[in-house]
């Protein structure tokens, strides 16, 4: 039966055991979560009905989830190169790649650094410049602390590593990355040859607005705005009124794009 499939394991990549899970089989697509999050927070209530029809391959980045941490500070450049060493390590040569929060501006990073193992990609949540988002959420890294943080993401977090340390070590990370967001031009924006599907909430935290300049700068790109939060509509569960998603219709979405 489709998507009965599972495995998991550790990769060697550039000085890390990365995590990944796969799922399903067919096409692979390739699934990045947000920062301070793990593949059950961000995608485990959508990953069954994706890999219904396709290899859901979903990866745990650095200092995320089971995956450790080295002595380098997060950036989506490497971010992008991990997520490239460990697609040759599965010998998957070209995927689909679904980046959601953090997790897109990796698929951006991947789009402009390595771009011959991208088929289509979906920019889900994520943004390229800092005027995306309020400049209250960018003010507010500056005193952030760990009593901020999601009580879900730090449940499912220390449910992976049982690690106190870990846990404030990956957000003490996420923040200083987010502090120092630069993002992209509008040059390398253009440059961006891959079929892309843009996806933002109306309540998400790159305006809906920033959503429709990145789907016009992208040349060949599609737009879909859903109702909802940061993440409801992929079913991310720190989005989510206790823990309840029932609406499926951006996996159909989904679908469709890959499909296309």
């Amino acid at each position: 039966m489709a998507g009965t499939h599972f495995e998991k394991g550790y990769s060697e990549v550039n000085g890390l055991k990365m995590y990944y899970e796969i799922h399903g089989e067919g096409k692979p697509l390739v699934l990045i979560h947000g920062g301070g999050s793990t593949i059950e927070t961000s995608f485990g209530l959508i990953i069954p009905l994706l890999a219904k029809n396709r290899q859901v391959i979903a990866v745990e980045m650095q200092a995320h989830g089971h995956t450790n941490d080295r002595d380098a500070d997060l950036t989506f450049e490497q971010d992008a190169d991990d997520v490239a060493v460990l697609l040759q390590n599965l010998q998957v040569s070209k995927a689909d790649i679904l980046g959601f929060s953090n997790g897109g501006q990796t698929t951006i990073e991947l789009a402009l650094r390595h771009p011959q193992l991208i088929r289509k990609m979906i920019l889900a949540s994520a943004f390229y410049k800092r005027s995306a988002a309020v400049p209250g959420f960018w003010k507010g890294f500056e005193g952030a602390t760990i009593d901020m943080m999601p009580q879900v993401l730090k449940d499912e977090y220390l449910k992976a590593t049982n690690s106190e340390a870990g846990l404030l070590n990956m957000f003490n990370r996420d923040v200083q990355r987010m502090k120092t967001f630069k993002g992209w031009t509008d040059e390398q924006m253009r440059s961006i040859k891959i079929p892309a599907l843009v996806i933002n909430a109306n309540n998400d935290v790159g305006s809906v607005e920033h959503a429709v300049e990145m789907y016009r700068i992208i040349p060949d790109s599609e737009l879909a705005i859903f109702p909802g939060g940061h993440g409801t509509y992929l079913g991310a569960i720190e989005s989510l009124d206790n823990g309840s998603w029932t609406k499926f219709n951006a996996t159909e979405l989904i679908e469709e794009f890959l499909d296309k």
